[in-house]
């Protein structure tokens, strides 16, 4: 049976609540429009996005080697040399060449030339008169052991394919990580804004306190003692807004950097953001680790990689076999006077042609062929080996993911608890300070406020953990784009 957890009752579409801190100016940023801006704009993104179109580049080139060519050659040689030295007689051959081609190869290793030439021989021997010697046929060399199959001459292409893959995975992994450190820059700055609200609150409970007390002095009821307690919990807080004031700064430019702005001057309105309120979760351990290897980034690209080391692999088994070449050319031949009539004759094949033999080639070691092939068994061995150590490592981040929502969940509601306890505490120690109870002084109520300002921050950092949470748990399972509704191009 699935285990089935669910917390925060809003739907994924209505992430953001209404609450809107005043310290900004103009519309206030939601989560959703820092996520677009980021996306458009983010350095990293921007970088990472043109290795998918250089990956394609790659594969297009890859798979280019089995593209025919057009081959046309023309040359002029002219030699002269003696035909006797007693009396010197000098003898002239000219000789134009003229050639045009189709080569190429075929995916199992078939390398073919599909050509036609012509050469014109003159010369003294014949009075420069024309000769026309033709040829047109086709010449092939076909790998036997060496060189043939698919496996051998494809590797190339399957490598580059699997990297044209994995590119876009990592680019994926790119945006992912990019919208997950938005998520957190923007939940650390509403947690930075929580806690300077919290600071001043708590400096307005210490000036409250000290008003009421120096009134008290006044008519007698007080003792000074605890008018200068007072004044002095009054001092002690304004150091805290300080310090959150900053915070609240350096979280801004953390996401204003990763919203693509360059410049962050002090200068610089603040920002108006929302409290994002998490949305809707439902953990299912089984599902959801299956969810994973199947959205993960990192998880997609080892298993391309695997498809790479065995693409090698094969290549290399294959280096190992002896070089044995069948060569063989069938053709026709045409010779006259006149060009026409030469190519004539070669076109209704007058003057058959043809040869066919074998050229074996055997390495003394296979030294260098083993060496490759040991090291790609090796390397695949372990790509294997680390796929099982990355699924390992998958299902604990996501049952960790998991366990980190219902901590939060819970720590949410004792909190929650707590901060009731402590709001109706204080409450009590003010009326007893104002009725005068005996054993209630201003150090009771001190000491009550400063439990409800630790409450109130951990309340703060359990409402952050809760946004992490769930910004953690579609990172491991790599469902950010889908919770974001962000869309790419590829897998």
């Amino acid at each position: 049976m699935n285990v089935t957890r669910v917390f925060a009752a809003l739907t994924p579409v209505m992430l953001l609540s209404s609450v809107i801190f005043a310290q900004g100016s103009g519309p206030a940023l939601t989560l959703e429009e820092a996520i677009r801006t980021a996306f458009e704009k983010n350095p990293g993104i921007k970088v990472e996005a043109y290795a998918p179109g250089i990956a394609r580049a790659r594969w297009l080139e890859a798979i280019g080697q089995f593209d025919p060519a057009l081959t046309f050659g023309r040359s002029y040689a002219e030699d002269g040399k003696p035909a006797s030295a007693d009396p010197l007689v000098r003898s002239l051959d000219e000789t134009d060449s003229y050639s045009l081609a189709i080569q190429g190869m075929v995916p199992w290793g078939l390398s073919y030339s599909l050509s036609g030439n012509a050469d014109n021989h003159r010369g003294t021997s014949n009075h420069f008169t024309d000769s026309y010697s033709t040829f047109g046929g086709i010449t092939v060399t076909q790998p036997l052991l060496r060189g043939f199959g698919f496996g051998a001459n494809l590797a190339g292409i399957r490598i580059a394919k699997a990297d044209r893959s994995i590119s876009e995975w990592d680019y994926r992994q790119t945006v992912i990580d990019t919208i997950t450190n938005v998520v957190t820059a923007y939940s650390n700055l509403v947690l930075a804004h929580d806690q300077l609200r919290i600071a001043r609150s708590s400096h307005d409970l210490a000036a409250t306190l000290l008003g009421e007390n120096e009134k008290r002095l006044r008519i007698g009821s007080m003792a000074q003692s605890d008018v200068t307690a007072a004044r002095t919990q009054a001092a002690m807080r304004e150091e805290p807004i300080l310090i959150a004031e900053r915070a609240v700064r350096n979280a801004e430019n953390v996401l204003r950097e990763l919203m693509g702005e360059t410049s962050f001057s002090p200068s610089q309105p603040p920002l108006a953001i929302e409290t994002p309120v998490p949305p809707e979760v439902t953990v299912d351990p089984a599902a959801d680790l299956q969810k994973a290897f199947l959205n993960r980034p990192d998880y997609q690209a080892a298993r391309l990689g695997i498809v790479k080391n065995r693409a090698s692999d094969a290549a290399a088994r294959n280096g190992l076999l002896p070089q044995v070449d069948f060569i063989g050319g069938y053709g026709y031949n045409g010779l006259d006077r006149h060009f026409a009539a030469s190519r004539h004759m070669v076109a209704e094949g007058e003057n058959r042609s043809y040869s066919a033999g074998v050229v074996v080639t055997i390495p003394f070691t296979f030294a260098q062929e083993r060496g490759r092939a040991r090291a790609a068994r090796l390397q695949l061995e372990q790509a294997e080996a680390d796929l099982k150590r990355i699924e390992a490592d998958i299902a604990v981040s996501v049952a960790n993911a998991a366990g980190q929502i219902e901590t939060a969940r819970q720590r949410m509601s004792a909190d929650q608890a707590a901060l009731d306890l402590a709001h109706q505490a204080l409450e009590d120690e003010v009326k007893k300070l104002r009725a005068g109870t005996p054993g209630t002084s201003t150090l009771s109520v001190i000491q009550a406020q400063q439990i409800l300002i630790s409450i109130e921050n951990s309340m703060a950092g359990a409402q952050a953990a809760q946004r992490l949470a769930v910004a953690n748990y579609d990172h491991e399972l790599g469902t950010t784009l889908q919770r974001y509704h962000v869309v790419l191009d590829g897998p």
